[in-house]
Formats: C-alpha cells, sequence, structure tokens
C-alpha cells in the first residue's frame, strides 16, 4: 500500500512500518525533511486530513501531501511526551500545554471550513442511543449534552480526540497536534477528554478534576460550571462508545468521571 504513495511523492523509507487499528504509518524522508506517511485502514479515519489541511501547521502538524487515503505530514523524533510528564508530577503542566494547543487549533482562520465535517449533535449519536436503553449516567450525559447544545459557543473546527497522546513535541514548533477527528462544533467539547482519557490512570484520583478544572478554566475563559457539563457529555459519550466496542474497563473509567462531574455540579 506504500509503494504507490513513494512514487507518487518521491519518498525514501527512514524507519519501521508502525500498524493500528485505523491506519498504517511509515517514517520516510521527503524533500530532505522527516516526514510520516499515513494511509487510513478505517473509513472515518481518511477524513481526518480535512482538518489537518484546515489548520495549516498551525496548533498542527503540517501537511506536506494528501489524497483521499493518505496524508504525508510533519514528523517527530522526540522523546518528550505528555502521558510521561502527567505520571511523574507534571500532570498539571500537561494540562496547560494541551489546552494552549488546543486553543491554537480554534483559533479564527480566513480560510473556508472543510465540507464533511460532522456537526457537533450528530457526533453524539451513540449517546443518543444508549441514554434511553441505559438510562442512569447515560441519561444524566444526554441532558448535559443537549442543554450545551441549546446554548453554544460560535462553532469551530474541533479536533475530536484531544488527549496525552495526540499532543506531541515538535521542538522549536512548539507541542502540535495530530490525528484529528472530522468535527465541527462547540469549542468547550475539545477540553473534555483532559479530564476523562481512560488510557490516563490519573483521571479518576480524588481531586484531580478540582486540580484541574480550575486551570481549564484560566485558560480557555470558559467558566467552570460549563466545562463540568462538557466533561459529563464527553463522559457519556466515551462510555457509549466504549459499550459499543464491548469494552467494560472503558465504560467504567467513563462512568466514574460522569459521577464526579455530577458531583462537582451538585455541590
Amino acid at each position: 500500500m506504500f509503494s504507490l504513495y513513494f512514487e507518487k511523492w518521491s519518498l525514501q523509507p527512514d524507519g519501521e512500518i508502525i500498524v493500528t487499528p485505523s491506519s498504517h504509518l511509515h517514517p520516510v524522508r521527503y524533500r530532505n525533511r522527516q516526514a510520516m506517511l499515513k494511509v487510513a485502514q478505517d473509513p472515518e479515519e481518511k477524513f481526518g486530513r480535512l482538518p489537518m489541511l484546515y489548520w495549516n501547521g498551525q496548533g498542527a502538524a503540517k501537511v506536506y501531501e494528501s489524497d483521499g487515503e493518505a496524508v504525508l505530514m510533519e514528523r517527530t523524533d522526540s522523546q518528550r511526551n505528555l502521558f510521561h510528564m502527567a505520571m511523574t508530577g507534571s500532570d498539571q503542566d500537561a494540562t496547560r500545554i494541551i489546552c494552549r494547543t488546543v486553543a491554537e487549533l480554534h483559533a479564527p482562520r480566513l480560510t473556508p471550513v472543510p465540507q464533511d465535517l460532522v456537526p457537533l449533535d450528530k457526533w453524539f449519536a451513540s449517546l443518543e442511543a444508549a441514554a434511553p436503553a441505559q438510562g442512569g449516567l447515560f441519561a444524566r450525559a444526554l441532558e448535559a449534552a443537549k442543554g450545551l447544545f441549546a446554548d453554544p459557543e460560535p462553532p469551530v473546527v474541533l479536533h475530536g480526540d484531544v488527549h496525552h497522546a495526540n499532543i506531541l513535541d515538535f521542538g522549536d514548533r512548539g507541542w502540535l497536534a495530530i490525528d484529528p477527528k472530522r468535527v465541527f462544533g462547540d469549542r468547550g467539547y475539545d477540553y473534555a477528554n483532559l479530564f476523562c482519557n481512560p488510557e490516563l490512570p490519573l483521571v479518576t484520583a480524588p481531586g484531580r478534576l478540582q486540580r484541574h478544572l480550575p486551570i481549564v478554566a484560566e485558560e480557555t475563559g470558559l467558566q467552570p460550571r460549563r466545562i463540568l457539563n462538557w466533561v459529563l457529555a464527553y463522559s457519556g459519550l466515551s462510555a457509549a462508545w466504549f459499550l459499543e466496542d464491548g469494552d467494560d474497563f472503558g465504560v467504567e473509567s467513563d462512568l466514574t468521571m460522569a459521577e464526579i462531574a455530577i458531583a462537582e455540579l451538585d455541590r
């Protein structure tokens, strides 16, 4: 699958192939620069190039070439990563870095918004389906989501999957985003996964939400209560996705975060 693009874009191999559930990636050289060739395997993953092209290297890795199946983008080999930072005593610093990178993604642009983005309320289809069947925390999360949709901020091109592994250190270029989804809507959504990412064991630790909430509020200018409602809405949506995948651990982590957000909202 790579040979077509090696010829088309005059690439040279520069590392081992990486296989993920949604994509195949190959480190390459492109015009004497480090680059990463990503060929999407999942139909939805192919649309990730749209926001990347829209951002044009501001807050995100720069795209050098793309077509309907593949994207060739800026690559970093830095060993610094936000997951390690969060797990080794700098969790709050990592949150500030993520907030500032996401703010760059949301900054106004003259470029037209891409076609084929999914409106944020449609992105919540899995929670819409789960809430009537599951009730409880799923229903409470959907209620929070609908309240936010009824009182939206001006829509922006969202990343849609903000977590510690999707913001990378690009050295002099700073911390930049990779691997977005194709979502358009209220910017508050993009900050919720800072509190919900089940791959980060700290997310449900006692007091973490209370420590990070004022940081996110300060960095974004969003009201703490609005952030909490996004955390609740997102945790329900994420739990619904994990439910569809049969991932009990993910469901449990997200519903625990929903309970933490509700407790803070009810205070």
